[in-house]
């Protein structure tokens, strides 16, 4: 019996095909799967998935940016089309969106990078390295946190503390497989992960493309976030950056988002959607794709330049 790909087929979150696939070779010798969308000549943004998720994920934003963008997507190692690799830490993820920018930017050329959940801790992993200065212009968090990831999960309805904690880790770091996509399953990943509102149809984007990640990817990867702590690096994500989250969002609540802001060097400002869930791109790709486009257009558009001495700004967004 063949395998249903690990992503809807039809509609507004199937993953457009790629104009090139690329493969980034990442300082271990990982390698990559990378698409570019779009034309060579437009300016450029990338995109960086979260924890369980592929290059598919980004579908809404991709078929929207890339009609006046470069589209860069990738495929975190392990997730997608992108190999296991062997080393499983944030270091290992900073490396490769620094390949990822080396293998697809010429030299000197800058880019908006938007990264939801694990996309934006690697951003903020990679923040302090030369390659990342050289090449972000600007960067998006989107849903995302950057310490205390289990201790602060709602994804169990249990009162705050040592138990749930242990609970939830055990639950995030399960072993076991996940199985069809079923009714049941789907309800569950709904509520974890989503806003209550969230439409069927992108419950089912979302649960194809979850439920098609390898359980030892996902149990790898886990561990890792379980133990998460980047607030030196956060300190060094200097470049304009804007900070976007659902207010039902279970898994990185809201708090997450709003200590970014606070901490962050120079915050553009915090949008807060109201009823999202985790999966914003999906939940919310209108959103999401206005977010990055607006970085795009200041800071790798015509006029670029001229937003380089922009002072910093923590407003919040309504």
């Amino acid at each position: 019996m063949s395998r249903r790909p690990a992503h809807v087929t039809t509609g507004a979150y199937a993953p457009p095909v790629a104009g090139r696939e690329l493969t980034a070779v990442s300082a271990d010798g990982a390698r990559l799967h990378v698409e570019v969308h779009g034309q060579a000549s437009a300016p450029p943004v990338v995109l960086a998935h979260g924890w369980t998720c592929s290059t598919a994920f980004w579908a809404a934003q991709i078929r929207d940016l890339a009609r006046d963008h470069r589209v860069i997507a990738y495929d975190q190692r392990g997730h997608g089309r992108s190999p296991v690799g062997l080393r499983h830490t944030t270091t290992v993820l900073a490396d490769d969106l620094v390949a990822v920018l080396k293998t697809t930017l010429a030299p000197g050329e800058r880019t908006v990078v938007a990264g939801h959940s694990m996309g934006g801790m690697t951003i903020m992993a990679a923040a302090g390295r030369p390659e990342f200065t050289d090449h972000v212009a600007a960067a998006l968090l989107c849903s995302t946190g950057s310490a205390r990831l289990v201790a602060e999960a709602l994804v169990l309805p249990l009162r705050a503390g040592r138990a749930r904690t242990r609970m939830t880790r055990a639950v995030l770091g399960s072993r076991a497989p996940l199985g069809p996509v079923t009714p049941v399953a789907s309800k569950v990943l709904k509520y974890a992960t989503m806003g209550p509102a969230t439409a069927p149809d992108r419950v089912e984007a979302v649960a194809r493309i979850v439920h098609g990640c390898p359980a030892a990817v996902r149990y790898a990867w886990s561990q890792v976030l379980a133990g998460l702590d980047l607030g030196e690096d956060l300190a060094r994500l200097t470049v304009p950056t804007a900070v976007l989250a659902g207010t039902r969002d279970r898994l990185t609540p809201i708090t997450h988002a709003r200590g970014l802001a606070a901490a962050l060097p120079h915050c553009l400002g915090l949008t807060e959607l109201t009823g999202m869930g985790h999966m914003t791109p999906i939940e919310a790709p209108e959103a999401v794709t206005r977010a990055v486009r607006e970085l795009a257009d200041l800071y790798v558009g015509p006029g670029a330049d001229r937003r380089s001495n922009d002072t910093p700004s923590k407003e919040k967004t309504p």
